[in-house]
């Protein structure tokens, strides 16, 4: 599991936001691209934990399609949440479009 201090229950997913290297706001020598200048890379995270899945109507886990550490694109009205002063986004298994890579 990753260092994130949350345990996600049924299909939730916890979403870290991409560093500035990982979106592409920064060069490859360092110099960070402002917001207006670099590309919209729209709502995408690294997955730092994912819940048991939900559960079918005989009460067994769905297991959920993303794993930790994949780099997903998903809804933007999700539910962000601050945890040790790190911001993560709260998903939904149904909230996440795809996975990126």
């Amino acid at each position: 599991m990753s260092d994130v201090k949350i345990k996600p229950l049924g299909d939730k997913i916890v979403i870290r936001p991409l560093t500035d290297e990982e979106s592409g706001n920064t060069s490859v020598s360092g110099i960070i691209i402002p917001d207006s200048v670099a590309k919209e890379k729209g709502d995408q995270g690294v997955v730092v934990a994912v819940g048991p899945g939900a559960k079918d109507d005989s009460g067994n886990h769905i297991k959920i399609e993303v794993q930790i550490g994949d780099r997903v694109l998903f809804k933007s009205w999700s539910e962000k949440v601050e945890i040790d002063k790190a911001e993560y986004w709260v998903v939904s298994e149904a909230d996440v479009l795809g996975i990126i890579g």
